[in-house]
């Protein structure tokens, strides 16, 4: 339900053009386009500085790698999350400490992040989850009185504010996922890290090859992680439909909230001084598993992100977490359910979906 095909029929002509113009120019690993796609959306985000990297993923990833964060160090995140958000941690050897989330929001409760710190904590990773912005403001003065890094898991809020500000410039360094089902997404991988600070963009550029300035020569330990030239053409060409895109997603999201008034369903929240860019619509509900599989009867495809908390997963088992140390984490992996939602549902779907609901509910 996420639209690809609809806005490929809709930016054929102009995404062929893109390609082939990278197939023509012969140059097909960070040429041209990944150059003027990094300046683009990092001018798109308010952000001085954009290093186009393979995936979400290694945006998170890399991001910790050039704060020097490794083993022995810990990074305070949400369990109510995807799992690579916990994956770029371990990655590097750190190990991520939970906190609980907002049961209205679904984001990191921020009044937690305290007795969380220790010595060991280097670094917090706010998600702004489904496109609604985490309270950066009181973050980033933890941080800054703790002296912490700040890292932003932007992958799924593309075009969401605070404040007026884009996701991802309020932190030392926003990652971004292009995966195909994203806001601004690719025709395969693809993600890019936003920063202000050169220094921090040109040890990016460094990490992302291999830790070299110069061909051939490795200055230091470093990857291969690299976007690659036809996704940056690509995604060129989608950055320009994306606000009004997003313009529509909200416009979507109102359709649900005002057709869904009155049921016995949490509707989502758009807090003060937020945008919501609306990446998934997500209502809380009961009977959660029954609505699932009663939409899908009327081929309606309902998901749940995400339905496994991250800290009760067999992959993170040594981090000791039991069940209920989360409790609003867990609570919502039971209770969430994402609506169809994409930048080309139309009016007359979602009529289709609340009308079902309705009918569910016996309304």
């Amino acid at each position: 339900n996420w639209g690809y095909l609809k806005d490929y029929s809709r930016l054929k002509e102009r995404i062929l053009q893109a390609v082939d113009r990278v197939f023509s120019s012969g140059r097909l690993i960070l040429g041209q386009c990944v150059e003027d796609f990094e300046k683009a959306f990092s001018q798109y985000c308010g952000a001085k500085y954009g290093v186009g990297v393979n995936s979400g993923t290694d945006a998170i990833f890399l991001s910790l790698k050039a704060l020097g964060i490794g083993a022995g160090d810990e990074v305070i995140t949400v369990s109510n999350t995807a799992v690579p958000t916990v994956a770029a941690i371990r990655a590097t050897g750190a190990k991520p400490v939970f906190v609980d989330v907002q049961r209205d929001t679904y984001l990191m409760d921020i009044n937690q992040v305290g007795e969380r710190i220790t010595s060991k904590t280097r670094c917090l990773l706010p998600v702004h989850l489904y496109g609604h912005p985490v309270e950066m403001k009181t973050l980033i003065d933890i941080g800054k009185r703790n002296n912490l890094y700040i890292v932003e898991d932007c992958a799924q809020s593309h075009g969401a504010e605070y404040e007026n500000r884009k996701t991802g410039t309020f932190g030392d360094l926003g990652a971004y996922s292009f995966y195909p089902t994203k806001p601004l997404g690719a025709y395969g991988d693809g993600g890019m890290i936003i920063t202000d600070n050169q220094n921090l963009a040109r040890k990016l550029k460094m990490l992302r090859m291999y830790g070299m300035k110069d061909r051939y020569y490795s200055e230091f330990d470093g990857y291969n992680s690299r976007l690659d030239e036809v996704q940056a053409a690509i995604l060129l060409v989608k950055l320009s439909i994306l606000d009004e895109q997003i313009k529509h997603r909200r416009s979507i999201a109102k359709r649900y909230s005002d057709g869904l008034k009155g049921l016995d369903i949490v509707l989502p929240v758009v807090k003060e001084n937020c945008t919501h860019s609306f990446y998934l619509y997500v209502i809380q509900v009961e009977r959660r598993d029954e609505l699932m599989e009663f939409l899908k009867k009327k081929d309606i495809e309902a998901r749940v992100h995400f339905p496994y908390p991250i800290h009760l997963m067999k992959a993170y088992k040594d981090l000791n977490y039991k069940e209920g140390s989360l409790p609003h984490t867990e609570y919502l992996a039971k209770h969430i359910l994402s609506l169809p939602m994409s930048a080309q549902i139309t009016y007359d779907e979602v009529d289709k979906v609340v009308e079902a609901i309705k009918e569910f509910f016996g309304r």
